[in-house]
């Protein structure tokens, strides 16, 4: 890989939460999108973030903590306020 290359890889990663979230401009997602074409590692960690943030939104939910082990948690991070 050159040092054009590494470069380009860089600056994929610094615009990659926006183009995952659908927030990037049109023309940048078109770089991107061919950086991606020609480049297997960055299609790789974009594949990769897509499915982690897939399965996180599968299986995130409110933890149900025991209040006793809340308590303990918060008293430990000396949020006392906080607990209810």
């Amino acid at each position: 890989m050159t040092d054009q290359e590494h470069i380009q890889c860089r600056e994929l990663l610094g615009s990659l939460s926006d183009y995952i979230d659908g927030t990037l401009g049109e023309q940048l997602c078109r770089e991107i999108e061919r950086h991606m074409s020609e480049c297997h590692n960055c299609r790789v960690v974009v594949d990769t973030l897509r499915k982690t943030i897939h399965l996180y939104h599968q299986t995130a939910g409110p933890a149900d903590l025991p209040n006793s082990v809340r308590e303990r948690l918060f008293r430990t991070l000396h949020l006392d306020e906080f607990i209810r």
